[in-house]
Order: C-alpha cells, then structure tokens, then sequence
C-alpha cells in the first residue's frame, strides 16, 4: 500500500519548524523505559497504516449499507487523507510546540472518538465527517510520534534501530490490515474496520502515561493559521469541485462546478503568495523550490495521485465484478504490499552505488507499464494472468521511487528545516491521493454514464470494466508525467544524498 508514515531520517528534526529542546546524548543517561515507549509509538503508528488499508477493503460494503453514489464514494478516502495531508504540517508544529506526549496523546483518544464515530454513522455525511476528523487527528499523532522517537533515543546506533523498527511497521501495517479488514468485513460487519481502532488506541493511551516522558520546542511558538485556513479551504474545493463534476446532470460546465474549481484557485494562489511573506510561515517556499526537493515533492504527489485510484477501483474490481469476498479481496493486494517490502530493501542496498534518478526513472517507467497492464482486466479476468502482473511491476517500481524519493527530498536541506522537508514527502502523498481519486473518480463515472447510454445492451458489468479502464490510464498518466518531471529536476548524485539515506524512507 502506499506510504502512510512521516519519513524524517534518523538525527532530523521531526514535522515542525523548531529544533527539539533537549541536551547533548553525552549529558543525560538513556531513558531505561525507551523500548517499551518504542512499543507503545508502534502500536500507534501501526493503528494509523492500519487504517487506510483496512478501511479500503471495506469501502464496497460501506458504499451498498449507506447508499453512497458512485460520485461520492471516493470521498470515504478523500476525506481523511485530505485532512491527514491538509493539517500534518501544523500537526508537527503543535507537537512541538504544546508538547510531545501531550499531542500524542490527544491524538490518540481523538482518533479513538473519530473512529468510534465512523464505525456507528447512519449516513455517508456522518461517515464522511467522521473519516475527516480521523485525518485530522492523525495529523497530530504522525508526527508527534516521530519526535518521541527523536528525542527518547539519542544515541545515533540506537536512534536507527528504533526508526528501523518504526519503519518495519509502516511497511508491514498495509499488509496486515488488508487481511484484517478482509476478515472483519466479511465475518462481522464494515463498521469494525472503524471501530477496531478504539480498544488499540485506548491501551496504548494509558501505557503511554507512564511510559513516555514529556518534551517540546523552544523558541517562538507563533502558528500560521491563514496560511493552513487557505491551503485546506482550496483543497477542500478543489476536490469538491472535481466531486460535483461527477454528479449525474452536473458536469464540468455547472455553475456551481466552476465556483467551486474557481474558488481553489483563488485560495491556493493566495496561500502561495502569502506564504511568501509570512513572518513564521507553515510551508517555507525555500524548501520545495529547490530543484531536487521540489522534484521529489512533485513525484510523491503524482504517484500519490495514481496509486489511491488503482486501489479504490482494484477493490471495487474484485468484488462487484469478479464476485470476490472482503478476505478474497485483502488476499488478492498481498503482492503487491510483499513486492514493496522486498523492493525496498534491494534498492536500499543499491541506492549507495548507482544513486537516485536511474532508480526513480526505471522505477516509474515500470510502474507506467503495470498500471498500463491493468487496462486488460475484463467482466472475467484470470488474477494470475491479468491482475498479478500488474501488481508485482507496480510494487517493485514504487519500492524504486520510494527510497530515493525520500532521500532526494533531503538533498542540501539545513537541519532546521529538515522536519518540514521530511514531513512535505507525506503531504505531497496524501493530497496528491486526495486529488487524483476525486479527478478520476469523475472521469471513471463519465465513462461508465457513457458507456451505458451507447450501448446499453452490454451491461452494467462491461460499462464499469470500461470505466476501470479509463481510471487506469489516467492514472499512468500521472505516472509517466512523474517520470518526466524526475528526468527533469532530480540530478542529485550518489554523495550528495544525507547520510543513512536509505532510513530516510
């Protein structure tokens, strides 16, 4: 699955704009609770990645039990990753700045709530509401559980195996919620793939009390609240905007389509410029303009882009289509979730010698050629034929943009901005995700309208296959436009990456 954890590398400032306030390692004794306060940040690293995976597998259920229109559906992702995305900058400066634990904390019992409340809505508004209040509150958790790591282990030998635990996971998290999801989806109901998530944050809440100490920033704590009012407000109707254009009867063309289209270009143009000269700004231009930082951003938010779709539409594949179970379904992603971990690890290990872009570059090409591949699906594919290739060059190709990418965000970065650059990765993922599957679920409902207005002996069955289709190849769209862009603007060499770059992801 793609990436849901911050990837700040090890000795980095966490999310946030201020440099952790604690001593030199030299001038304090270890901690002799800090692997039991590594278990407990896992757990809750873990509930999040959990999260998105195991609701994804449930959507189809979640969709029929409320009514939810093919226009609509997207938004049960949408909703928390644009929150998630939208709010993980100021999520790592509230950490800092009010505390550590405490943020950690309140994220914790806040995701709890959010989570409980999804799993009892009535309606998709509720459900909706409830997914975007899970975003917004792992916004505060993710990065606060990053700095805990940073400041509770300060010997650098130690420092890594914890992040290497941390990172361990976030990678094996997707996988094991897609098999969760499969079976709570399939033996109890949709809603406990929400509700799954209270008792894991309530334990981990109260191990936490004892276990994890306090700490935060020093310096000026002064918030950029117009500048995270403009940048949620345009993206918020960006994506509505690309939602009401999939609305049957509405369009491109609707008045109320290009207001909204209107109103996020207005609102981002004006977060740019008052970014610009903002005193304490949340996202310094310094550091995405930077040609090798702001190329890696632009990869992370295309691929973001072209990944969520395919799983969405993958998900629905399965079930309505090939008549797969929830399990089936959480079963048929497993290569892909083992590809990315396996991939991983080898291009860690030639990372060093060859350097970023002829990894990035290959790697994107051959995801082009897999989410290319997935245009063969039909009413009744063979997954060993038609499905498992495309997921296996989708797999490796992303672990072979995702290790560099990560490194390549960093390349030339001052340890003060080091958390914001680091943290950027993950928003650049999140909102790229919210935009593509809002931007292809209305072309994949314009294709499917159209389909079954010309030729409507067909079926329903052959008019969404069709509408798969079209969803796929926009998505490599993306993916080949990520290709140009890292061609472009990445030139980062071999020894200019940080050091320990392969943690870095």
């Amino acid at each position: 699955m793609p990436a849901d954890s911050l990837t700040t590398p090890p000795g980095a400032t966490p999310p946030g704009t201020t440099a952790p306030d604690e001593p030199p390692p030299s001038a304090t004794a270890p901690d002799p609770r800090r692997w039991l306060a590594l278990a407990v940040i896992a757990v809750a690293q873990l509930m999040v990645v959990l999260d998105v995976s195991i609701v994804n597998i449930a959507i189809p259920e979640a969709g029929a039990d409320l009514g939810i229109s093919t226009a609509n559906i997207q938004w049960v992702v949408t909703a928390y990753t644009l929150a998630f995305g939208g709010l993980l900058l100021l999520g790592g400066r509230i950490a800092d700045f009010i505390g550590r634990k405490r943020t950690f904390l309140i994220g914790l019992l806040g995701f709890a709530g959010a989570s409980a409340l999804g799993g009892l809505a009535p309606n998709q508004e509720l459900l909706f509401a409830a997914r975007a209040l899970q975003g917004g509150f792992a916004a505060l958790l993710a990065p606060a559980a990053l700095s805990l790591l940073t400041v509770t282990f300060t010997e650098p030998r130690e420092r890594a195996r914890a992040f290497g635990v941390f990172g361990a996971i976030s990678g094996g998290g997707a996988a094991i919620g897609l098999i969760l999801g499969g079976v709570l989806t399939e033996y109890a109901s949709w809603r406990w793939t929400l509700g799954v998530n209270v008792p894991i944050a309530i334990v981990a809440a109260v191990f936490a009390i004892g276990l994890i100490s306090e700490s935060r920033a020093t310096g000026d704590r002064r918030y950029d609240v117009p500048g995270v009012l403009l940048s949620t407000a345009g993206l918020v109707s960006l994506v509505y905007g690309f939602s009401k254009a999939a609305e049957a009867g509405v369009g491109w063309r609707d008045p109320v389509t290009l207001a909204f289209l209107g109103a996020a270009a207005v609102l981002l143009v004006g977060f740019v410029l008052y970014e610009r000269r903002a005193s304490h700004p949340l996202l310094p231009l310094r550091v995405v303009l930077d040609r090798n930082r702001g190329g890696s951003y632009l990869v992370f938010l295309l691929v973001g882009a072209g990944l969520f779709s395919m799983f969405l539409f993958l998900t629905f594949y399965f079930q309505e289509t090939l008549g797969y179970t929830p399990l089936e379904s959480g079963f048929a992603f497993l290569p892909f979730s083992g590809g990315i971990i396996l991939g991983a690890g080898i291009v860690a290990q030639l990372l060093p010698r060859v350097g970023p872009r002829p990894l990035i570059v290959a790697g994107l090409a051959l995801a082009v050629l897999g989410m290319l591949w997935l245009t063969r699906i039909g009413e009744s594919s063979a997954f060993v034929t038609d499905v498992l290739p495309a997921e296996i060059a989708l797999s490796f190709g992303m672990a072979m943009v995702f290790v560099p990418t990560s490194s390549t965000a960093l390349v030339g970065i001052s340890s003060h901005d080091a958390g914001i650059a680091s943290a950027m990765l993950n928003t650049a993922q999140q909102v790229g995700g919210s935009l593509g599957l809002a931007l292809l679920n209305t072309f994949y409902a314009s294709a499917v309208s159209g389909r079954l207005a010309d030729d409507p002996a067909a079926g329903p069955d052959a008019a969404f296959v069709h509408g798969y289709h079209v969803a796929f190849v926009w998505a490599a769209g993306f993916l080949a436009l990520a290709l140009v862009i890292a061609a472009a603007l990445i030139s980062a060499r071999k020894d200019e990456l940080p050091a320990e770059a392969a943690m870095a992801a």
